[in-house]
């Protein structure tokens, strides 16, 4: 184990040792070139930073990129902007992703920064080429000087293709480009359906999540958490595919909604948004809990809202635990040119076999499903013709059965495997949607299968102490009859014990995890029922947080050790 441990971290210090910073200024990068961002480099993003028209940027697996703390360049704020007409390749991996961040997140301690930090740098820009429902088709990204035409989207391309993510983490960016314009965690605006996003997530962005102003891009396996706004936002008519979307809002934030989804601007305007979202598992700030502000505050406080003539599709996903109402759909008594109620009665909209569970305003489709007008204000005869549709869609007030959907210690958003979303799921008839038997964003199942859990280990939900069983290292701990105490010394020095108790006899893994979810060592053995201790030298680890995983029988427990040698 020894020996095992001071390989792996000799590994880790002659990458560290090796690392530089380079300062990446809006000069260094200009059209027509390609470029590559490479692992053992550090990139400090000074000022808004724009890849131009014609450029290539190739990041390596494992590569960090962060937002300055002091800006030389007389910008508000950092972001990286991929220009219409340049591709960047992001190519990240599960065991190897490659972070967004700011400038002094401490990436290799854990609790440094928190979902609460919001704002330290800008975000991720993407612009292509695809359609746009804006007047003369194309549009600049907010908060930016109308005229920087380095900021402008929209086209006639919809198979424009921006390049690729993978296994992208953005995290705690937001700041203002002005004010009231926010930076979103990742912009995509008119991007095209020939760009590929699989696997992305954003923590603690002070701002929306992920937005997207039209286009036909496809996005999957993505995750926002903590976020300020709305975790998923789309406007300008976006007409993409989305699957497997996960998000997680909290009420201590001025907090907003999961989806807030809007047809085009103005209003009439061709293309309206009509996506097609599978799998979906959107988890909201409690069905009790108070919010301290933002949209969430508002009378109608919900998960999703359909405005401005927006269609789109909700299919076999999971909403649950919000404070207020499910769905809204806007029919306004402004316009003749149509609105989301239209887009419903014309079978634009549809919200098909989903499941909904706990919200704070009632426990019947009539409490939770509501057509409103512009204002918000409840259409009860139209709500009433909206729960018809809703009901006959084969939607379902019933609880999802997730491992555990309480916040705290042991949240698990996956469904039990023999519960309510584990099956039943409808086979899609869109083009390009997956067809899996389960409802929500993760197959059925529990403990650290990546088959399951497609965020482990390279996502900062991951490893946060308010998801996917990261406890808090205190007391007792218990999953299926499984007991682990917390490490005893804790903070340890040279050695520390584990104490552990089983059902019966089974083989088991003890796992040191640090908080970039990296393997530091591992003992796996049969173990008798009943009490058991594990010494572990920790004596080769650097000072720091981590955390003992117990695998058994499919179960998991974790424990935080901290090592102060």
């Amino acid at each position: 184990m020894k020996t095992y441990l001071t390989l792996l971290l000799a590994c880790f210090y002659s990458l560290m040792i090796s690392a530089q910073e380079v300062r990446i200024t809006d000069a260094d990068l200009v059209g027509g070139e390609e470029y590559s961002w490479t692992s053992d480099n550090v990139y400090i993003l000074d000022g808004l930073v724009y890849l131009e028209t014609g450029g290539i940027l190739n990041i390596e697996a494992g590569t960090v990129i962060r937002g300055a703390v002091e800006i030389t360049t007389g910008d508000n704020t950092t972001a990286l902007i991929i220009s219409r007409g340049a591709q960047i390749f992001a190519r990240g991996t599960a065991t190897a992703p490659i972070i967004f961040t700011a400038e002094d997140d401490d990436l290799s301690t854990y609790g440094d920064f928190l979902p609460r930090d919001r704002g330290e740098w800008g975000g991720l820009i993407i612009l292509g080429s695809a359609t746009v429902a804006r007047p003369d088709g194309e549009d600049g990204v907010e908060g930016i000087d109308a005229d920087e035409a380095r900021a402008q989207f929209g086209g006639t391309n919809d198979e424009d293709n921006s390049g690729v993510l993978n296994y992208v983490s953005i995290r705690h960016g937001g700041a203002q480009l002005s004010p009231n314009n926010e930076i979103n965690g990742l912009t995509l605006g008119g991007v095209g359906s020939g760009t590929t996003i699989d696997y992305v997530e954003v923590f603690a962005n002070l701002d929306d999540g992920i937005e997207l102003f039209g286009g036909t891009v496809n996005v999957t396996h993505a995750a926002t958490a903590f976020c300020g706004d709305d975790a998923y936002d789309y406007d300008f008519g976006w007409r993409g595919n989305g699957q497997y979307w996960f998000s997680l809002q909290s009420a201590d934030v001025s907090t907003g909604r999961a989806g807030e989804h809007d047809g085009a601007k103005p209003d009439e305007l061709a293309p309206f948004s009509n996506p097609t979202i599978y799998n979906a598992t959107y988890v909201g700030i409690g069905k009790t809990a108070t919010p301290v502000g933002g949209d969430a505050a508002k009378a109608l406080p919900l998960s999703v809202i359909f405005r401005d003539n927006a269609g789109g599709t909700y299919a076999n996903s999971v909403f649950t635990d919000y404070n207020g109402a499910a769905i809204a759909v806007e029919d306004r008594d402004d316009t003749a040119d149509g609105d989301s109620y239209a887009r419903l009665q014309a079978g634009d909209l549809n919200i098909k076999n989903n499941i909904f569970f706990d919200f704070g305003r009632g426990t019947t489709a009539a409490d939770i499903f509501f057509v409103v007008d512009q204002n918000e204000e409840i259409n009860a005869a139209a709500s009433a013709i909206l729960v018809a549709n809703f009901t006959a869609a084969g939607n379902q007030l019933i609880d999802p059965e997730l491992n555990n959907a309480e916040r705290g210690e042991m949240f698990d958003p996956r469904p039990f495997a023999f519960g309510t979303a584990a099956s039943g799921a409808v086979a899609p008839t869109e083009a390009g949607i997956e067809a899996v038997a389960y409802y929500g964003a993760f197959a059925p199942g529990n403990g650290d299968s990546e088959d399951t859990n497609w965020l482990k280990g390279w996502s900062a939900i991951s490893n946060s102490n308010a998801v996917f069983d990261f406890l808090n290292g205190v007391g007792e701990v218990e999953a299926n009859g499984l007991l682990l105490d917390a490490p005893v010394p804790n903070p340890a020095t040279e050695v520390t014990t584990i104490k552990f108790e089983l059902p019966r006899a089974a083989k088991v893994s003890l796992t040191i995890m640090d908080m970039l979810g990296r393997n530091m060592g591992r003992f796996t053995q049969q173990y008798a029922a009943g009490a058991n201790a594990q010494q572990i030298n920790v004596a080769d680890l650097p000072n720091g947080n981590y955390v003992i995983v117990l695998d058994a029988e499919g179960s998991r427990v974790t424990q935080k050790l901290v090592v102060n040698n």
